[in-house]
This record gives structure tokens, C-alpha cells and sequence, in this order.
């Protein structure tokens, strides 16, 4: 029986099949714990960001402690610290349990569901007659599932969590940096919340140097999976045959196929490591530079004797804080692209069983053959380096 001509799914379709399985989690009768787990994580993001800010003002009353070389003041301080430091150190732990308890339950409630939607009505063996990218179900849902779980999470409480740091230390970075003065042929120009406006510049440039440079990624990590999935694939028929657990093969040269597989897996895998390693310059370049950049910006007020050193080293801190929350996208793009690409191909594997059913039982439905032939070379075109 031949497969009919596959249409490939856009993005926003494969999301959309994803998350009408996937949001099951959230909504059915077990769904008051995942939304407790949800609620005391998002109660450790508020009370860390208390305690955030309470340590970006530790640093500036440290910092001038020292600038007055105040020894009483300076043990003060560090008295200061050690509360504030346990209950960061409690609220992290704590926040590790809850996201980890989330992504364990997510993962186990879905892989079921993947599973019964699979072995259900005998659907695991007439997926073969269906047009469609389905390859490796088995590795789908147990690995891409588990990475499409895990993601979402971490990404969205990430995502909260930079949103409000932006909130709070906006006010911040406004207080302390105030206006800079810039005297200009005889004229002054103010510039108003001068560090505001310098950390959303940075950014901007940052977020924009890691599309341009990363813009194939999502599509380069898909890839890369569907090659690692092949090659087991590959390795799991010969195995069967070799047991006796399979039928014979037409094609008799076991070790030039599986020789196949594992070159494109490598193949692949160069162009994931390019794409990551120019990815790396953007992101540990801003890494390096940024506290440098948040000093360099304060040295000016210093110098004129209109900021304290306390306060430099505060406002250089709230800046590197602005600065990483706005560059959530940029320290993330990567597992973005990751998450996309196991949500893709856990949403192909969907939609081809979706198909079974509807498209009515195949030649040697319920017979409870096994299937023969190796897995199918990938039709897709080449995917580039750049």
C-alpha cells in the first residue's frame, strides 16, 4: 500500500496539536496539584526577588561602609548578610523541588497518554501505512516528550521571574543613576534615567546579534534528533534480526546502512556544534562585558562626586540584574529552540495517529507483524551551516 503525498505541518500548527495534548495536565482532575506546585513556585520567584533587592541595598551600604572605612558598620553589614543569605539559600532549594515535582508529574502524565494514544486500537502497527513524520516513535515519547516538559517549564518561570526583576530594579537603576549631563558646544544635554536607557539599548543589540546569528537553530536541533533517532532505530532492527525477533531484510548490508545513519548523525552534529559555538560568543561576550559596561557608566557621577561608591557598585549591580532579565531571550534561545523542536516531533507523531483511524485499517492491521523494513531515508532538503 502506498503512502499518499505528506504536506509537512507548519509551526503553528504542530504547537497547536502539541499543547491540545499536552495542557490535558493542566486541566483535568489532578489538576489542583499541578496548580498548587505552580503557585509555590511562583512564591519563591516574589520572595527571592524580595531578597534580591534586599541585597541590592546590602551592597551599597557595604560598599560605603568601606569607602568610610568604618569597621563597626562594616560588621553590621555582614551580620545583615548571613540572614539574608540563608533565606536565598532556603528558597532555592526549595524552588528546585517544586520545578523538578512539576516536570517529573508533567512528563509522567503525558508519556502516558502518548503510550495509550499509541498502542490504543492497535494504532502502533497501522502507523506505518500513514504519510507522515513519525519516525522512532519510542524515542519520541521518551525522550522528546520528557525534553518537552521539562522546558516549559524552566522557560516560563524564567521568563516571570525577568519580568519582574525588570519591574523592580528599573526603579532602581532610575533613583540611583538619575540624570547625566553631558556638556555639548556650550550646551548641556540631560540625559534622564541615562543607566535606563543604556541597559535597553544593550539589550536590544544583544537579543538582535543572537536571532541574526542563531536564526537556524530550531530547525538544525530538530534535525539532529531525528538523525540520533534513525540511528537507533537502525541499530534496534539489526539487533531484532540478528535474535530472530524480526523478519528478514531485503536489504542484506546491515552495516552499510547503519554506516549511513551514524555519518549523518555527525554530519549534523557539526553543523549543531557551528551554530552553538557562534552562539557562545554572544552570549559569554555578554557575560564578560556587562559589569564592565554597568562600572563604566557610573564612573562619571563618581568622579564628579555625585555618586558614593556604595552606590556605584549598587547601581553597576542593578544593571547586570536589568540586564540578564532582558536578555532572558538571548541566555534562552537555545532551549527554546530545543523545546520547539521535541514539541514539533512530539506533534508530528500525533497527527499521524490521528490519521490511523481515520484513514481505516491497514493491509496487515491486527495481524501483529512486525515491521520489516529499515527506516526511510529523510526526503527533506539540506540544512545549512550559516
Amino acid at each position: 500500500m502506498l503512502k499518499p503525498a505528506y504536506l509537512a505541518p507548519d509551526e503553528r500548527q504542530l504547537l497547536s496539536r502539541f499543547w491540545q495534548s499536552a495542557s490535558g495536565f493542566w486541566r483535568g482532575r489532578q489538576a489542583w496539584r499541578a496548580w498548587l506546585l505552580g503557585a509555590l513556585l511562583i512564591a519563591t520567584i516574589l520572595l527571592q526577588l524580595v531578597i534580591q533587592y534586599a541585597l541590592n541595598f546590602w551592597n551599597r551600604d557595604f560598599f560605603n561602609a568601606i569607602g568610610r572605612k568604618d569597621a563597626a558598620d562594616l560588621w553590621i553589614q555582614a551580620l545583615r548578610f548571613l540572614p539574608l543569605a540563608a533565606a536565598s539559600l532556603f528558597l532555592t532549594v526549595l524552588s528546585v523541588w517544586a520545578r523538578m515535582t512539576t516536570q517529573r508529574t508533567w512528563r509522567n502524565w503525558l508519556s502516558n497518554h502518548l503510550y495509550d494514544y499509541w498502542l490504543g486500537n492497535d494504532r502502533h502497527t497501522r502507523l506505518r501505512f500513514i504519510a507522515g513524520d513519525s519516525q522512532a516513535p519510542e524515542f519520541r515519547i521518551a525522550e522528546d516528550a520528557r525534553l518537552a516538559t521539562d522546558l516549559p517549564v524552566d522557560l516560563a518561570l524564567g521568563l516571570l521571574n525577568s519580568l519582574l526583576t525588570v519591574i523592580t530594579f528599573i526603579g532602581v537603576l532610575w533613583s540611583v543613576g538619575d540624570s547625566l549631563a553631558l556638556p555639548l558646544d556650550g550646551v548641556t544635554l540631560v540625559i534622564p534615567g541615562y543607566l535606563v536607557i543604556a541597559v535597553i539599548v544593550y539589550s536590544l543589540l544583544l537579543s538582535g546579534a543572537t536571532v541574526l546569528i542563531a536564526r537556524h537553530l530550531t530547525r538544525v536541533i530538530e534535525e539532529n534528533k531525528r538523525a540520533e533517532a534513525e540511528l537507533r532505530s537502525v541499530g534496534t532492527h539489526l539487533r531484532e534480526s540478528g535474535e530472530g525477533l524480526a523478519l528478514a531484510d531485503a536489504r542484506k548490508d546491515g552495516r552499510q546502512t547503519i554506516a549511513a545513519a551514524l555519518k549523518a548523525v555527525i554530519a549534523i552534529w557539526r553543523i549543531y556544534c557551528w551554530q552553538l559555538m557562534r552562539l557562545t560568543l554572544v552570549t559569554y561576550t555578554s557575560l564578560l562585558v556587562t559589569p564592565v559596561v554597568g562600572l563604566l557608566l557610573c564612573i562619571p557621577k563618581y568622579l564628579a562626586g555625585m555618586m558614593t561608591l556604595g552606590e556605584v557598585v549598587q547601581a553597576a549591580a542593578a544593571f547586570v540584574v536589568v540586564q540578564g532579565a532582558f536578555n532572558w531571550f538571548t541566555d534562552n534561545y537555545a532551549k527554546l529552540a530545543e523545546w520547539a523542536s521535541s514539541a514539533n516531533r512530539v506533534a508530528s507523531l500525533l497527527l499521524a495517529l490521528d490519521q490511523v483511524d481515520a484513514a481505516g485499517p491497514g493491509p496487515d492491521a491486527g495481524t501483529g507483524a512486525k515491521l520489516q523494513a529499515l527506516p526511510e531515508a529523510d526526503t527533506r532538503g539540506p540544512i545549512r551551516g550559516d
